[in-house]
């Protein structure tokens, strides 16, 4: 858990795993209040878990991986 921990801004760092993925996605260490605005409006991404499972950041995820 400390690997994930050190990605979230400290206010979240001691969270459970359950609980992060319920954070907003600006609570993600390097992700502005602005983008997170700019993530919902595109893709409708509000928390973590939105954005670890939105279809278009998987699909792309998927091709890096298959192009390496």
């Amino acid at each position: 858990m400390a690997g994930i921990a050190t990605k979230f801004d400290k206010a979240y760092e001691t969270l459970p795993v359950e609980e992060l993925a319920g954070a907003p996605v600006a609570a993600l260490e390097g992700v502005s209040d602005s983008d997170a605005e700019h993530l919902k409006a595109a893709f409708g991404i509000k928390t973590v878990k939105d954005l670890g499972t939105n279809k278009y950041f998987l699909w792309a995820q998927a091709v890096a991986k298959l192009a390496e």
